[in-house]
């Protein structure tokens, strides 16, 4: 693949530190839930925003199934429909994979524009399938979420690329 001009030229994500983010990720998203009572509905998920970047960057090492897994792992814990997250991850998962080539082409900003209809359609998910268990309409501050997510991609990109952006042994003979 030809790479955009002015894009740096990465080292290999380790699978530990891809592991070790979406841990993260998820902890931080059990303990807001905690925090916050009744799960303030307008709170952005961490967990499908570091997902959907993954999938988007290493879509070898990061699928659908790791999606389907966290979404699991997120219904036991929230005590949620069990299925609602696993669904709008798997979806979501779907809908990263197929634009991420295209995606990577990009600029930060317009990068945000594309995934804001990925995680659109993975919270409308997770909305329909509430909704038809009787919980209900969560609110109109729940639109904010999604929206706060493409807010927060260009920082997840900074923080999440920066230990592949180090130097491999420069010296005068190889700058990159």
């Amino acid at each position: 693949m030809i790479m955009p001009s002015g894009q740096a030229l990465l080292l290999p994500a380790s699978p530990w530190f891809i592991g070790s983010s979406l841990l993260g990720a998820l902890l931080l998203n059990m303990l807001l839930h905690i925090a916050l009572p009744g799960r303030a509905p307008w709170m952005p998920d961490l967990l499908a925003l570091t997902l959907t970047f993954w999938i988007i960057h290493q879509p070898q090492r990061v699928g659908i199934g790791v999606a389907f897994s966290l979404g699991l792992l997120l219904d036991v814990h929230q005590g949620a429909l069990l299925g609602q997250h696993a669904l709008a991850y798997t979806v979501m998962a779907y809908l990263a994979t197929l634009i991420h080539r295209r995606v990577l082409w990009f600029g930060l900003s317009h990068q945000a524009a594309h995934v804001v209809v990925v995680f659109v359609v993975a919270h409308a998910i997770e909305w329909l399938a509430r909704a038809m268990a009787g919980s209900g309409w969560v609110g109109w501050s729940a639109v904010l979420a999604p929206l706060l997510q493409a807010f927060l991609w260009p920082l997840a990109t900074v923080l999440l690329l920066a230990p592949q952006r180090r130097a491999h042994d420069p010296d005068q003979d190889r700058p990159i």
